[in-house]
């Protein structure tokens, strides 16, 4: 049962530092705030502002120096490498910039591998050709991502990363190799899901005009946050 009044991701006094040259690099600095279930949050900024590494401890892809994530109610600091993975496994989905599509798999067949992977063969087609007609993609299944634009290769991921349902997608400059138009389209598609299906939603943006697409935009530079339209 999903506590409504229970945010789908928090993080307190998130830090993080790598060792560079022989000292400390801070990328991330008391970094705090919470995220309702359903919401949709774009982190803007400049380039090397801190958002990929932002996004990446939220989906425990990297450990934090300070501070905690927590995931739908789960701490993830005290979870092994493992343990994470199955986290996401459950209720992660991810858009990245560079599509991430399996060459050798049809489109239909990119968006059934992770229902496969949770075994969940049965139903994995219907659900398949479901989400590309959701997406506009209805007679492209059984072409290969070499066969598609980049802005019809990026539908695709949007319909896997949405395959599983998942509580909470993440999308990292998901319209970086596109141009302005196609990328308007992912993000109302990205948009239309998070509204209709209750996915809480988390983008990476530097593009202001599609961090406007959000209803909550949290905005750093060097590392800290210097402004977050929910205290506005």
């Amino acid at each position: 049962m999903v506590n409504v009044n229970e945010p789908m991701l928090r993080c307190e006094s998130l830090g993080q530092t790598y060792h560079s040259g022989g000292g400390e690099l801070t990328v991330l600095k008391n970094i705090t705030f919470a995220l309702e279930p359903g919401g949709f949050l774009a982190i803007a900024g400049p380039s090397g502002s801190g958002k990929s590494t932002l996004l990446g401890l939220l989906a425990g892809l990297d450990r934090p120096r300070q501070g905690r994530v927590l995931l739908d109610g789960q701490d993830l600091g005290p979870l092994s490498e493992d343990q994470r993975a199955r986290l996401r496994a459950e209720k992660v989905g991810f858009v990245f910039q560079s599509f991430h599509l399996i060459p050798t798999l049809t489109a239909r067949e990119n968006i059934q591998v992770p229902l496969e992977l949770r075994g969940e063969e049965a139903g994995a087609r219907a659900r398949a050709d479901e989400l590309l007609a959701r997406v506009g993609l209805g007679g492209r299944g059984h072409h290969y991502p070499a066969q598609l634009s980049g802005g019809e290769q990026q539908r695709v991921a949007l319909a896997r990363a949405f395959s599983h349902r998942p509580r909470i997608l993440f999308a990292d400059e998901p319209t970086g190799n596109l141009d302005a138009a196609t990328g308007a389209t992912v993000i109302g598609l990205m948009s239309e899901l998070n509204r209709e299906l209750g996915t809480t939603l988390v983008l990476v943006t530097h593009d202001p005009d599609l961090a406007a697409r959000a209803r909550r935009i949290i905005r750093l530079a060097d590392g800290a946050v210097v402004h977050d339209s929910a205290a506005a």
